[in-house]
């Protein structure tokens, strides 16, 4: 009988250990709270919460105290109870004391909420300088979006990274200027909430653009308070922003409106007039429990005038100052509408939906003088690319969680389109931005694509397989307006992609992962209709092998070696009107990452990136990827609340890389330093910032092109550059309430 009465106690046991307890975790306006870390100290069994805020957690019973942290709110501990657990966050200090390593793809994403409040940003610049590894340059007065560099590729304006801003992309396929071409000048830096980036091919939700890697940025749904700024500088600039709350006391509602407008004439002797205006409105309303639904629209106009790049030999010889200008007629107005709409409803305690729908209209019209008097020494090679866009589409995806005895599956299935029409997409000859010359390319173009993904989690305890399969159908059209007869030429084509990735986290504090996956970038429909030989969609092979580390509760270390193979680059130059030939192209190289909160106050993060890119079908020696970058690094350190001062140092290095395919050019490297200070007095802020600390001479942007001046008899082919930003000083005062 002894023996029976200890079997059935050690069973009880069993069950009451065995029970799993379900919640939700929110913060105080009732948002949901993804990546929260829940932990029963009793048990040691934990879980995280999903996009939703939604957590399982097993080996719990009512009356268990669970203990949640989550990166940005306070330390709680909770009861739980016998009715579905809603656990509500107070907000708190961003620290890497928060951090857990998660079962995610893209676990080190949580890292940017800490960088953006440790190194605010002010400019749309600084906005992608967040991306570890991703480098930017501005060639063209300020108006024109920037050029990229990660991971071994000269991204141009976005041909091989997939941008997005709230669920709507913001690459335009088959662009006026360059294919992919990505201007994130509409954002206001201080609506931004959190970044969301990952590098590689392996993410069934990204499909175009997404090789080299994508980012997503997400807007704030709420602020803090409402706030007025204003900002003066050298060169002429002014900069002032409103960012005011709508509904300081609604319940289940929020909103508010922001504004920007930035003037500058630059450092250049003859002046950018510069000027841009942003406008956005969002509403938010919770319709239930982890339900919402919101809004927005915005608009975004800019004009200016540009000095544009210079041959290195005027500066030499002491024609031109770094400042000067060969052509100063260089310049574009460019504007951007958007509305966004986004749905989040839970169906039931482990399924819920995810539905986004934008509407997009563009114009560009851009002058530029890259050859000077090369192709007409009467009149300059001025050229103007010029588009109206109208850009709308729509996702929708279904996320569902299984629980099984001693493993989980979690997958989402999406679905969803994008349409692009341009109308009368053109390149011309010009002269002084008045007369046209020559009509090189007009022409309408409709780009369709519709795609599918499945994306699945199996977590066997420390080890999560994640396959994933994307499907994507492309329909390019473009009727020729040059052409003496009508023409409409069109061309089809399917892309599937699959990927795997293996994460294994061995606790909370370390983990392992091997990525996998193929991507594409699609090329210019221009090319696509007139070329079959041309590959529509070429595409990425890549992989990762990488850890993330937390040796300490402050102290973080991510690392990766990496592989990727492109199929083709793009082919098509916007500035010719010409297809370019093109081959594959292998890069590999390694990643580094350190995050260190030396204590409350100071932070300090660096990251390194190094990449060895070659041409695959060209003779070694002819085979070096021009402006590839090798080595690129970037760190800083910051400090908070410190006697109401806040303030970092920040330090960004690009080594000297070949600007051709035999290294014979080369593209200088440049170390520039920038820094801020900012000092509290109860509802003000003054800050001051500073651009180049130490004055350093830097070439922002740099091209090996073959030009010939008026009084020339030959072309020269040499470096052309746009110089870096000299040494800027930035006032700013901010008033909120």
């Amino acid at each position: 009988m002894k023996h029976i009465f200890t079997v059935i106690t050690v069973l009880i046991g069993f069950c009451s250990f065995s029970q799993t307890q379900k919640g939700i975790v929110i913060d105080g306006y009732g948002n949901a709270v993804e990546n929260a870390f829940i932990i029963n100290p009793a048990t040691e069994s934990h879980s995280h919460t999903d996009d939703s805020g939604a957590f399982t957690i097993e080996k719990t019973n009512v009356g268990d105290v669970l203990r949640i942290t989550a990166l940005g709110f306070k330390i709680k501990s909770y009861k739980v109870s016998s009715e579905e657990n809603k656990i509500v966050l107070e907000d708190g200090v961003l620290k890497l004391n928060d951090v857990v390593i998660q079962h995610k793809v893209s676990a080190m994403n949580l890292i940017s909420k800490i960088d953006l409040q440790t190194s605010p940003v002010n400019t749309s610049q600084e906005i992608l300088q967040k991306v570890p590894g991703l480098f930017i340059g501005q060639h063209a007065g300020g108006g024109k979006g920037e050029q990229m560099f990660l991971r071994g590729f000269d991204i141009d304006h976005g041909t091989d990274v997939a941008i997005s801003v709230d669920g709507m992309p913001v690459n335009l396929v088959s662009h006026a200027h360059g294919q992919g071409y990505a201007d994130l000048h509409f954002v206001i830096p201080e609506t931004v909430d959190k970044i969301d980036y990952g590098k590689g091919t392996y993410y069934a939700n990204k499909g175009d653009f997404a090789t080299a890697g994508y980012v997503g940025f997400q807007t704030k749904e709420k602020l803090d308070n409402s706030s007025i700024s204003v900002e003066a500088g050298q060169f002429n600039m002014k900069r002032t922003v409103g960012l005011f709350n709508l509904l300081d006391n609604a319940k289940n509602q929020r909103a508010y409106i922001a504004t920007e407008y930035f003037l500058t004439d630059g450092p250049f002797e003859s002046p950018q007039n510069f000027n841009r205006l942003n406008l956005l409105g969002k509403y938010t309303y919770l319709l239930g429990l982890n339900s919402k639904f919101s809004i927005s629209a915005s608009h975004f106009s800019s004009k200016w005038d540009a000095s544009g790049q210079i041959p290195q030999r005027l500066v030499d010889n002491g024609t031109l100052s770094r400042f000067g200008a060969v052509d100063d007629t260089e310049g574009g107005n460019t504007s951007r509408t958007n509305i966004i709409a986004s749905l989040n409803k839970p169906i039931d305690k482990n399924t819920f939906v995810k539905i986004n729908t934008f509407f997009s209209k563009y114009a560009l019209e851009l002058y530029s003088n890259f050859t000077f008097f090369l192709k007409d020494p009467v009149n300059g090679d001025q050229i103007r690319q010029k588009e109206n866009r109208t850009l709308y589409g729509m996702s929708a995806e279904i996320n569902k969680k299984i629980k099984n005895d001693g493993w989980d599956i979690n997958y989402q299935v999406g679905i969803g389109f994008r349409v692009d029409a341009t109308k009368d997409s053109e390149l011309s000859h010009t002269l002084n931005r008045k007369t046209t010359l020559e009509n090189i390319k007009l022409g309408d173009i409709d780009e369709n694509n519709n795609y599918g993904y499945l994306n699945s989690e199996f977590i066997f305890g420390k080890l999560m397989i994640n396959p994933g399969l994307r499907f994507d159908y492309f329909k390019f059209n473009y009727q020729d307006k040059l052409s003496a007869t009508y023409t409409n030429q069109s061309k089809d084509e399917i892309k599937v992609s699959p990927k795997l990735n293996f994460i294994y986290s061995q606790n909370n504090n370390l983990q392992f992962f091997v990525k996998s996956g193929m991507g594409f970038h699609s090329n210019d429909a221009r090319v696509v209709v007139q070329d079959n030989t041309k590959k529509t969609l070429p595409t990425a092979i890549g992989t990762d092998v990488g850890t993330i580390w937390k040796p300490s509760h402050n102290l973080i270390i991510n690392s990766a070696l990496w592989y990727m193979y492109l199929q083709q680059e793009f082919v098509y130059s916007g500035d010719g009107g010409i297809m370019e030939t093109s081959g594959r192209t292998k890069r590999m190289g390694a990643d580094f990452g350190i995050r260190y909160h030396l204590n409350e106050i100071l932070y300090i993060y660096s990251d390194a990136n190094y990449t060895f890119a070659r041409s695959m079908d060209v003779v070694k020696g002819q085979d070096y990827i021009p402006l590839a970058p090798d080595f690129t690094t970037t760190g800083g350190i910051s400090f908070q609340n410190w006697h109401q001062f806040s303030g970092g140092i920040r330090y960004r290095y690009l080594k000297s890389r070949p600007a051709n395919e035999d290294n014979s050019i080369v593209a200088e490297g440049y170390f520039v330093t920038d820094m801020n200070l900012n000092y509290n007095f109860k509802n003000l802020t003054f800050g001051v910032a500073i651009q180049n600390l130490f004055n350093t001479q830097w070439n922002e942007t740099q091209f090996a092109t073959e030009s010939r001046l008026k009084d020339e008899s030959n072309p020269v082919d040499e470096i052309h550059f746009t110089p870096g930003t000299p040494f800027n000083l930035k006032a700013k005062i901010t008033y909120r309430f």
